[in-house]
């Protein structure tokens, strides 16, 4: 039978539990399923993404939805920056391209706030995107 049992990835957060957890969404956003991602937050999760500010689950499979219509070939990073008991704060880089063809690779950093079930309660991005070429790419 062995192993250990899996760590639950709810609030408090221990060192281990951020890194699942992170690992957990962008493992969760490298699908592009609006509908499997936007379960990971609460129904009335509160978003800034860029200059756009939302709040419901709803809101939350409209944007992605719009998002990966636009970014195509979608590849993400996400790096556990810091963490408190209930907060995790991310620098993330992922790499997509436009209907023209043109690649880029977008840096930011999100700042996370979760319920006590582990859901994703705020989220806060800011992002820049750096046009490169195909061979440049990192995340294949």
């Amino acid at each position: 039978m062995g192993g250990a049992a899996p760590v639950a990835l709810v609030p408090p957060f221990t060192r281990e539990i951020a890194l699942a957890k992170v690992k957990a969404a962008e493992n969760a956003w490298n699908t592009r399923d609006p509908e499997r991602v936007a379960l990971a937050y609460t129904e009335d999760s509160e978003w800034r993404n860029r200059t756009e500010f939302f709040r419901g689950r709803d809101a939350i499979r409209d944007f992605l939805r719009r998002k990966w219509q636009h970014e195509l070939e979608y590849r993400l990073m996400k790096e556990l920056w810091a963490f408190t008991e209930n907060r995790i704060s991310v620098r993330f880089e992922y790499e997509w391209h436009d209907a023209a063809g043109q690649w880029f690779r977008t840096h930011g950093n999100e700042h996370w706030d979760f319920d006590e079930r582990g859901l994703m309660r705020r989220r806060d991005m800011s992002a820049n995107d750096v046009p490169i070429a195909e061979h440049e790419r990192r995340l294949l």
